[in-house]
């Protein structure tokens, strides 16, 4: 039975013209893109070309504005960095609870080692952003704002650009983690108060190990590798050539790709979401149902395990991924979760499925075949469930 791969938010397949377009520079395109003479000049030629392309899928006012990273990780941890540095007169970060560890973890320890005093805003029940809160963190000590685009585990948007006009006001950087946002919805940065943006490629259907970071005209910089002229002297190293040129086909295959993302491949999430919830008792959806990504749904199923479903659905066939941040052995559900304040029993049950282009109508099918069964199963074996569809048991654990 054909295996079915409900978890892009993780990482997507490499499209076949990404794949085409890199091969060449993996051989007969070998030259270092530094290099004058003619091996190195072409393949200088074909970087531009990719940067041209990936400038297009982002609205940036010059090319010269995309520094090529390693993935999104070295983006967040670059930015986060350059604006500490930058700005040496401003010691605060604003932040949110609910970011992903490559901007959380990188936070706390500036936190720790006594670099950076920060401010966590907090997020609703449907994950939407305090904005009250986060107008009273503002202020002239802060060098840095860094806030998601959109959610990895819900694929809530916080309204990225209002949230940029804010901060700008007050004399801030502004950055913003988009890994989730790029290839999924329209963003153009020319206009925008956004001085610099995240980005992977193996979100996007590119390979894994190429990311960028967008970093505006004018805005304060300071490079976090040194010893090299790359990429105007913002990132040394040679660079990753096919990687790079599999970026910008990627790219250009989102951009020429956006609607279908925004009409098809949502149709088939809302179909997934709906035939779940009408067919299985006890659950609810997480996140922000009129502001999040077109391709991503998050399920909470009361009174079971998470990991429990997981298992069920890879015997069946079928690749999704905890709601939750669990790991084998661990009650703590996933910090994201949590700082919505959902119920327990509830977060510990949820499941992310992530589509993409390459899903198709029998996808769906077979999950809404497959799903109902599991759960009666797993609910059969639970010890907070009644037996009923009026709920479990109620349980209120104490977070460490």
């Amino acid at each position: 039975m054909k295996p079915v791969y409900l978890d892009n938010n993780a990482t997507t397949r490499v499209d076949p013209e990404v794949v085409s377009a890199m091969l060449p520079f993996f051989s007969e395109q070998f030259g270092n893109p530094s290099s004058i003479h003619s091996f190195g000049a072409s393949v200088g030629a074909a970087v531009k070309t990719a940067r041209g392309q990936l400038q297009a899928l982002l609205g940036t006012a010059h090319d010269h504005e995309i520094i090529y990273t390693s993935g999104g990780t070295e983006a967040d941890n670059t930015a986060i960095l350059s604006a500490l540095e930058s700005l040496p007169d401003r010691n605060e970060i604003v932040t949110s609870k609910v970011e992903h560890p490559a901007v959380l973890s990188l936070c706390q320890h500036l936190e720790k080692t006594g670099r950076a005093k920060v401010h966590y805003i907090g997020v609703d029940s449907l994950g939407r952003i305090d904005i009250e809160a986060y107008r009273a963190a503002l202020s002239d000590k802060v060098a840095l704002v860094t806030l998601m685009w959109a959610n990895n585990e819900t694929g809530t948007i916080f309204p990225i650009e209002g949230l940029a006009d804010l901060a700008k006001e007050h004399g801030a950087l502004f950055h913003t983690d988009a890994v989730q946002a790029v290839g999924k919805v329209p963003i153009s940065l020319k206009d925008s108060s956004i001085d610099m943006l995240s980005l992977s490629g193996h979100k996007l259907h590119a390979p894994k190990g190429i990311g960028a970071l967008y970093v505006k005209r004018g805005a304060r910089f300071k490079p976090l590798l040194r010893g090299g002229h790359q990429e105007r002297g913002r990132r040394a190293g040679t660079e990753n050539t096919p990687a790079i040129i599999g970026l910008g086909k990627a790219a250009e295959l989102a951009l020429a790709h956006m609607s279908e993302e925004q009409t098809r491949v949502k149709a088939l999430r809302d179909r997934l979401e709906g035939g779940l919830l009408q067919r299985i008792p006890n659950c609810f959806v997480n996140g922000d149902l009129h502001d999040r990504l077109p391709n991503t749904c998050n399920i909470a199923f009361e009174y079971v395990e998470g990991e429990g479903i997981l298992l069920h659905l890879t015997r069946a066939g079928i690749a999704a991924s905890s709601g939750s941040a669990c790991t084998s052995g661990s009650l703590e559900p996933s910090h994201v979760l949590r700082a919505m304040n959902i119920p327990f029993t509830a977060a510990h049950g949820s499941i992310r499925f992530s589509l993409s282009r390459d899903n198709v109508d029998e996808d769906v099918d077979r999950v809404l075949e497959t799903m109902p069964g599991i759960l009666e199963k797993l609910r059969a074996l639970s010890p907070f469930w009644t037996g009923d569809d009026k709920g479990g048991k109620e349980f209120k654990p104490v977070y460490a």
